[in-house]
């Protein structure tokens, strides 16, 4: 029968290692300095700060515990299957560093005291300072780190007598400032003191005194019950350390006067009834704490290397407890780095910042988890507030500390995640980020379904049939010069087969992209007929208020079925679509990506939508240094001045730098096509409105559009939907500022204006 590892129920494994920890360093050796700093008003203020972060967390940590099936790692294996491996791992290193900093912490303590009594120093002789406590402090990591070797289930049971140790000292200080003495106040200490340090620093010292119930945490993968012991024994351990901390720092404010607080870090042994139970409490309470941080780090790391964010070879285990005893020894040289700092002061700082941003991510973890994931289902329910509480308390204190080392611990930390990210490590699990993801999308569809799209708000939403990404590629660059950052584009590869029912199944239709296109899906689907499909597809794709506004195809200048063509693009008309057209020019493609002329018909709306893309065009890599031309052809050369002060007014208000050059055709009446010809035979990229089609004239209608587009190069054919609104260059100066200043707003009216009558030969026209 194979041999299964002790496990340990909530009393042994979660109360007792976190109790202890919380009962520890600066309980005995920092409390009595904070009341004496920053006196009984503002210590209590701390104290209870203190501990909002930790019951938050305590409680996310339960509530989360509760839900998922908690294995080695604790708190690491909770935010890795939460937030996803690259961030839970960035968080569990930090973690990881943060524990193994806290063992020096606590032996730093323990060598302040054990160097505080005179008979051992003159024994030893060492001396009460930075050097005599890095040596008492390498000493007994020592001990603790072979103890450990020897056996976890050893040093868990020593924990009990320590626990009646610190039970005694207790005691023993109770009785003692109620006793005859010298140390009594003339005052309550309720005021901070006179040269008190800033209640930040007070701060920043005092809070890994609250930090301890990670030790049970950490040990879940040796409980009998995760699920059941974490909670309670948890929450248990953090209030009880809250009444002890509150009663002790009410005695030492009523009990104890101010100079001793502030000048003698061993004062308890000089006030308790009888002083070798405090010394009793005091060594127990930090050996075991540093024992904590040394049994449950290790098993952090463990869990850590085992999803092989760090070295593998410290996920190895020994015995038949299945001990991380190289683990072991990796955090005894971190811890034994900290014990060479000697100072407690300074650890304690340290120790801060890596435990608040910690549990600050832990609180978000749960926070997230309860708001977004349809399979969080704890049994330990807790509102999801609390979780936000906790992180935005977390972070708010890191910034009140100090603010450089926030920033410095948040970089740290979204270094590694970025770096892990980069190594693209996946869950088995899964994590929260696609229910967010999610829910963000669905809080965001409903808000914006309520809400009209306006010209000034307007981002392209394009569905683009490509005829397949490797035929056309210019279609596709051209889209994602269009998207840029702000819009969206949804790439169909339409694939027609006359018998074929559906070849490709739902989850098979969507194609990946690289990494750097965002914003850009590509589906891949089989249709029947091709301009049934791209009907269809147009018609029902999108959810209701993020709907597709814009439909690029390239012209079909080659196509079999003119009039089926040209019936499918009164179809998208009828939908009340953007239609781009791309007449691309396979010899000059897109020029040198240096000239866009726009072609403008006195009263329009395509003229706005061709104003609107050139925007969004010139913010791409490919067009950012391209000069853009507006040019009007105009039949009334007595107008010439007006539409070019209204056309700058125009060009302002959308905040386009273009050059304007309007061409008088009233005497010389040549076709548009002529002059088109003339001015734009060279340009680079030439947009013009899509000829009207009339009804029983496809082939016409295609034929004579492709003659009109053959010799002018690469030419962007576009009809606007009702989104935008027409814009005349032709009307009286007044109506034409009311115009350009509702267009500035994205609330301007649809209302009728003047029109301008145009020569009949003006065949194809914006």
């Amino acid at each position: 029968m194979p041999f299964k590892p002790k496990k340990f129920g909530t009393f042994a494994g979660v109360f007792t290692p976190s109790i202890l920890t919380i009962l520890g360093v600066i309980m005995y050796m920092r409390l009595g300095w904070v009341v004496g700093q920053a006196g009984l008003i503002s210590a209590l203020v701390i104290i209870l700060l203190a501990h909002v972060i930790s019951v938050s967390t305590g409680l996310s940590i339960s509530s989360i515990a509760t839900d998922k099936k908690i294995r080695a790692g604790g708190i690491y294996y909770i935010l890795s299957r939460s937030l996803g491996l690259p961030m839970g791992g960035a968080i569990g290193i930090t973690l990881f560093i943060g524990t193994a900093l806290s063992i020096s912490l606590y032996l730093v303590g323990f060598a302040e005291n054990f160097l505080g009594i005179e008979s051992i120093r003159t024994f030893l002789g060492l001396e009460q300072n930075v050097m005599g406590y890095r040596i008492v402090g390498s000493g007994a990591i020592l001990i603790l780190v072979i103890l450990a070797l020897i056996s976890t289930s050893l040093a868990i049971k020593t924990q009990f007598y320590i626990l009646g140790a610190i039970f005694l000292s207790l005691i023993s200080i109770a009785v003692g400032v109620f006793m005859p003495n010298d140390f009594k106040p003339d005052t309550v200490l309720m005021n901070p003191a006179r040269d008190a340090i800033p209640l930040e620093l007070v701060f920043a010292i005092f809070f890994p005194a609250v930090t301890g119930f990670t030790a049970g945490v950490a040990m879940s993968g040796d409980l009998k019950d995760p699920k059941k012991s974490i909670p309670f024994g948890t929450l248990a351990s953090i209030s009880v350390g809250l009444v002890i901390y509150v009663a002790l720092a009410v005695i030492f404010a009523y009990f104890v006067n101010r100079e001793l607080l502030l000048t003698d870090k061993n004062f308890l042994l000089r006030i308790a009834w009888f002083s070798p139970f405090v010394i009793a409490g005091i060594w127990g309470a930090t050996l075991s704490s540093a024992l904590g941080g040394i049994l449950g780090g290790p098993r952090i790391l463990q869990a850590i290397s085992s999803d092989r964010i760090t070295p593998k070879i410290f996920a190895k285990t020994f015995g038949k407890n299945n001990e991380p005893r190289i683990a072991l020894i990796f955090i005894f040289l971190i811890a034994e780095a900290g014990i060479l700092i000697g100072e407690l002061d300074i650890i304690a700082g340290i120790v801060s910042m890596f435990y608040l941003a910690s549990y600050g991510f832990i609180n978000l973890a749960f926070f997230l988890e309860s708001w977004a994931s349809s399979d969080f289902r704890p049994s330990f329910k807790v509102n999801r507030f609390f979780g936000l509480i906790g992180f935005l308390a977390a972070f708010g204190v890191m910034f009140r500390l100090d603010m450089l080392s926030m920033f410095a611990a948040l970089i740290i930390m979204w270094g590694l995640y970025f770096y892990l990210k980069r190594r693209k490590f996946k869950s088995n699990y899964g994590d929260v980020w696609q229910s967010v993801y999610s829910s963000i999308v669905r809080t965001a569809l409903h808000k914006m379904d309520k809400q009209n799209i306006e010209e000034r708000n307007w981002q392209p939403n394009i569905i683009l049939f490509s005829g397949g990404t490797k035929k056309r590629p210019h279609l596709i660059e051209f889209g994602k010069c269009i998207v840029g950052k702000h819009g969206v584009l949804s790439n169909f590869d339409l694939i027609e087969n006359k018998q074929a029912k559906i070849l490709f199944p739902k989850h098979e239709q969507s194609l990946p992209e690289d990494d750097s296109d965002f914003g850009i899906f590509t589906r891949k689907k089989t249709v029947q007929d091709i301009y049934e499909g791209i009907e269809s597809i147009s018609s029902i794709y999108g959810i209701s208020g993020y709907e597709p506004n814009t439909v690029i195809m390239g012209w079909a200048r080659q196509s079999k079925d003119p009039v089926r063509f040209a019936q499918t693009l009164n179809t998208l008309y009828n939908l009340d679509l953007n239609v781009l057209l791309l007449d691309y020019d396979k010899e000059a493609g897109f020029g040198s990506y240096s000239q866009i002329d726009i072609w403008w018909k006195d009263i329009s709306n395509h003229g706005n939508l061709a104003l609107s893309l050139t925007k969004l065009i010139i913010f791409s890599g490919l067009w950012q240094n391209a000069s853009v031309r507006l040019l009007i052809v105009n039949s009334k050369n007595e107008l010439s001045d007006q539409i070019f002060r209204r056309a700058e007014h125009l060009l302002d208000g959308m905040r386009i730098n273009a050059t304007i050059r309007v061409i008088n055709n009233e005497i010389e009446n040549w076709p548009l096509y002529d002059i088109m010809l003339r001015e734009s035979q060279s340009t680079d990229l030439t947009i013009v409105g899509i000829p009207e089609i009339i009804k029983d004239k496809e082939i016409e209608y295609v034929k004579t559009t492709n003659k009109l587009l053959h010799k002018i190069g690469t030419v962007l054919l576009i009809k606007a939907s009702s989104t935008f609104k027409d814009i005349s260059l032709g009307v009286d100066s007044e109506r034409f500022k009311y115009l350009i200043s509702k267009s500035a707003t994205g609330s301007m009216e649809d209302f009728k204006l003047p029109p301008v009558e145009y020569p009949a030969k003006e065949e194809l026209a914006i």
